[in-house]
């Protein structure tokens, strides 16, 4: 991530600026590097851990989560650990099995962890500067097929103060028939779905941005369904203990009068990703998936 310029070239011009004290190239061994910026956030620093995806992460979870995430509550609030731990998640293009998968419900599970998941380049600018400026451990799960995908950054956006709190949500396209939820590269496919709705059936698609998976906004998501009544989530991870399974809970608990459908969910198919890109492409979810999920809460009663 110095010389290199980082995983994706995501770092590039950083060791140029700041040097090798700030900047700082590691051996390629995940459980060494985390657990040296874990003590050092212990000691009054704020480290920026980059993980080139999060597949790796794996070799370093004990240190998130044993050594980072329960740290205050094992000290009885003395020790804080404002970390931050990023790096790309989710399905990438033909890597296969072993390079990707998505861990949002793996680490959002997790108490003393905050987690969050940016779509747009906004997203990642006021996600990673709230986190940076957080004095917990934050997960920063990025997309590596976002990389490459422009936005337009407001002036307020590209202001130096410019965060986005945890725990809000935001509504990318207002709607009434049926609430549509998603989180990083997902939501730009609920999008094209909403419009394909509106063009194709004339179906008003409510697209909710989530954001921030831990902490969720309950409020925002059970507000959506109580104006749509009806409610379609949508995550590239596996359907079991997902995301979704989640807002289902949520929604069970808080807001089961609301619902004039029971929910969908539209996730990863149920396997380990295959190689061969015509078995990866049918193993995630598309536009066509997410409107097929939509018109069955919209006209369940009539089908």
């Amino acid at each position: 991530m110095g010389q290199y310029q980082g995983a994706y070239k995501v770092t590039k011009g950083l060791y140029q600026k700041w040097g090798g004290d700030r900047v700082v190239d590691t051996p390629i061994t995940e459980m060494g590097f985390t657990g040296l910026a874990v003590g050092a956030a212990m000691n009054g620093t704020r480290p920026i851990v980059e993980f080139m995806t999060w597949n790796f992460a794996l070799q370093a979870i004990d240190h998130v989560i044993n050594s980072a995430a329960k740290q205050l509550y094992m000290s009885a609030g003395d020790i804080h650990v404002p970390i931050v731990f990023r790096g790309t998640n989710g399905a990438a293009a033909g890597v296969a099995a072993q390079h990707s998968q998505d861990f949002a419900a793996w680490y959002a599970s997790v108490p003393g962890l905050k987690v969050v998941s940016p779509w747009s380049a906004e997203d990642a600018r006021g996600l990673l500067k709230a986190a940076i400026r957080d004095n917990n451990p934050v997960c920063v799960l990025e997309n590596e097929l976002m990389y490459g995908v422009p936005f337009k950054l407001s002036a307020e956006a590209q202001g130096a103060d410019f965060t986005i709190p945890f725990g809000k949500l935001k509504v990318e396209r207002p709607g009434s028939d049926v609430t549509i939820t998603a989180f990083s590269r997902m939501v730009g496919v609920a999008l094209e779905a909403a419009e394909k709705l509106q063009a194709e059936h004339g179906v008003s698609a409510e697209v909710l941005n989530l954001r921030s998976l831990r902490p969720l906004d309950r409020e925002g998501i059970v507000a959506s369904v109580r104006k749509t009544s009806r409610i379609v989530s949508v995550e590239e991870g596996w359907p079991q203990s997902g995301v979704g399974a989640e807002i289902a809970a949520l929604l069970h608990e808080e807001a089961f009068d609301a619902l004039d459908a029971p929910m969908e969910r539209v996730t990863g198919v149920d396997v380990p990703m295959p190689y061969a890109i015509n078995l990866e492409r049918a193993a995630l979810p598309g536009v066509d998936h997410i409107v097929k999920s939509a018109l069955k809460a919209c006209y369940r009663n009539k089908k």
